[in-house]
Parts: structure tokens; sequence; C-alpha cells
């Protein structure tokens, strides 16, 4: 339980666990839009997310240590938030597919923009999923159908639940959902899990096609490194919605340069982050000559108003949720913090462990102040 002290002598240590419930889905939804809108009026501001990769030696398969680092603050919040992950990847072969496998967790320091003090810092394992799916929910309240009955989904993970969790939210006439995982076992537990939380007709199906057919809203939320839609596949009048985030070391890709080509309108979270990371989604279209940059716009351009959404049913939309950005997690962690306090959760350390004080010689009178 947390102490008596006052907010501004503590700081407030959540674990992942201890954040699951403290933000629902709707409320991150709003925290969402809220930041992108601030962020297209130029108000919120960022660093693009940045990595760097190290081999590691004497592994018995190819091996990396990334340092990920996603900079951002969010002044509606008075919340200013950097991301930190150290993680080792590999890449291990399934068969005749190569996997990315992830070891170790993201934290997220946040702080009081008027004070500058440190509020917390937060596990984001659980709110990682949060601020991906709530994000696509914002792209999709504008890019999506009004009248969407079918959703399809290609991945059967955490980040999956989180993405069928968000759109029910802004299309709640969804009724009908097809799943498809590499793996049978994964794409049945899914679906129970669906049933028995929604009142879905949820199918369970052996081809991702199978997703985009008949699809009002189509998502892929996997970690595969091959293109697991294609854009021969999408109707019209359907939203795509693409999450891989990749990078230019990292060369992930799970929708191919035909769904940007065929679609009518493409948003993305960052523009600087396609360039900067060479994310082929986007890029790879704009090479062939099916896009040009005028026609690739930002979430935030679409949430204050500066494009238009969609205005026609039979319209194609891609929102490629391309990157982490730090107005996400200073928005959404920095209100975690508020609720944890308020329930009591969490641990707390005192602030003066992290605060800068000016240096004080125990040494006596005449002492040098520092020792080099």
């Amino acid at each position: 339980m947390l102490s008596s002290r006052a907010m501004s002598d503590t700081v407030l240590i959540l674990k992942a666990q201890e954040t699951n419930g403290l933000v629902g889905m709707g409320e991150a939804i709003e925290l969402m839009e809220e930041a992108y809108r601030e962020y297209g009026h130029n108000i919120a501001k960022i660093i693009p997310r940045r990595r760097i990769e190290i081999p590691l030696a004497n592994r018995d398969q190819p091996a990396w240590f990334w340092l990920n680092v996603i900079p951002g603050a969010v002044p509606a919040r008075d919340a200013a938030a950097v991301r930190v992950a150290g993680r080792h990847y590999t890449y291990p072969s399934e068969g005749a597919r190569i996997r990315q496998k992830a070891t170790g967790a993201g934290l997220v320091l946040v702080w009081d923009m008027p004070t500058r003090k440190l509020l917390g810092i937060v596990q984001d394992t659980v709110i990682s999923a949060l601020r991906v799916g709530a994000t696509s929910a914002v792209g999709a309240r504008y890019l999506a159908r009004r009248d969407a009955r079918t959703l399809g989904v290609i991945g059967a993970g955490q980040q999956a639940l989180g993405q069928v969790a968000a759109l029910l939210l802004v299309r709640p006439g969804i009724e009908t959902l097809r799943v498809y995982s590499l793996h049978e076992a994964s794409r049945e537990r899914f679906a129970e899990k669906l049933r028995s939380r929604y009142k879905l007709e949820v199918q369970a199906v052996d081809r991702p096609e199978a997703c985009a057919a008949g699809a009002d809203i189509v998502v892929c939320a996997t970690n595969s490194p091959e293109r697991v839609l294609r854009g021969a596949w999408i109707e019209e009048g359907a939203h795509v919605i693409g999450m891989i985030a990749t990078d230019y070391f990292d060369r992930k890709r799970d929708v191919d340069e035909v769904v940007a080509q065929r679609a009518d309108i493409v948003v993305v979270n960052s523009r600087e982050q396609v360039t900067q990371d060479v994310q082929s989604e986007v890029l790879d279209a704009i090479r062939r000559g099916y896009l040009t940059w005028q026609h690739v716009n930002e979430l935030g351009e679409l949430c204050t108003g500066a494009i238009p959404g969609r205005i026609a049913s039979d319209q194609i939309t891609f929102h490629s949720n391309n990157a982490g950005m730090g107005i996400q997690f200073a928005s959404l962690c920095r209100r975690a913090i508020d609720v944890a306090r308020e329930r009591g959760i969490g641990t707390e350390l005192p602030a003066d462990l992290f605060e800068s004080t000016p240096f004080q010689s125990t040494a006596g009178p005449g002492a040098e102040e520092l020792i080099f």
C-alpha cells in the first residue's frame, strides 16, 4: 500500500500487473485522440523512436541487444515521458519461416512538466497493448465505415486482443469476426476467448485471405517477417490496419505495397518514422510509383480536421500504425499513475533518489568539493 507522503515527495513504481485495469480502453481512446490532436496542432512534441542494435557474441543463433528509446510530451496532460527498453532479439526458424522472438520489458519514465518532477516509472507490457489498440481505434473513427459489420484479424496474441477491444468500441455494429494465426491451436484459443467476452460470431480460419474476404475492417497484429496480408485480397470499402512498426534493421512487414497502392486514403502515425526507419509498407509503394508523399497523411492531421477522413462507402483506407510515439506513453502512463495513487496501488520511492541537488562536501571547510 502507498504511504501518506505527498505526491511531490515520492516516485511511484508500477509493475505491469499493477497497471492492468487502471485505464480502460474507452478512456485510452479519448486520451490518444487528444494527444494526436495536440500533435497535429504542433503542441504535443516527439522525437521519433530510435534504436541501437548490438550483435551478441557466443550465441547458439544470431542475437542482438536492442536499446529502444521513445520520448514525447503532451501539454494537455502536463506530461512528458521517455519509454526505454533493453531487449534481446533472435530470429529462430520454424520450418520454412523465420520468426522474431524478444525478451525483456520496457520502462516508461513520466515527468510532470510544470514542476519538472519525476512522477513515476511504469512497466509497459500492459500499456503497450492498450496504446496500440487505442491508436488504431482513433484512426478507425475517421476511416472505417460507420456501418462496419465484419472484422478480420490476422494474429492471435495480446496485441490482437487489444485491437479487437478498441475497434468494437468505435464500431459497435461489428457482428462477425474472423481470426487467422499460423498455429491452429492459437487461433482456436483466441476465438474461444472472444466468444466468451463478446456477443460475436467468431470464426477461426486457416488462411489469411479468409480474414479479408468480405471484411469491412482488416487488422494485422503479427510479428511475422513476411507479408501476411496482400492488397489484392482487400475488398472495396474496407479499412486496413497494419501495426508491425518495423525499422531499417528489423525488416519485418505484414502487409504488401499493394495495400497502399489500392488505398484511397493512406494515414501513418509519423511520416518522419517512415523515412527514418525505411518502412517498406509505404516506401515500397512510393518507390514503385503507386503512391506519392502528398497522399501520405498523419493521424494528427485527421484529428485536427486538416484532412478529411472517409467520404465514400466504397473507399479503401489504410492506417499504418507505424510507430510507438512518446505522446502515447506520456498520456496513458500519466493517467495510470494518477489512478494508481488514488487507489493505493504501486510502490513509492523517495523522490530525492531521482533529483539532482547541489553537491555538499562532508570533509569540512577548505576540502575539495569533488574528487576526480
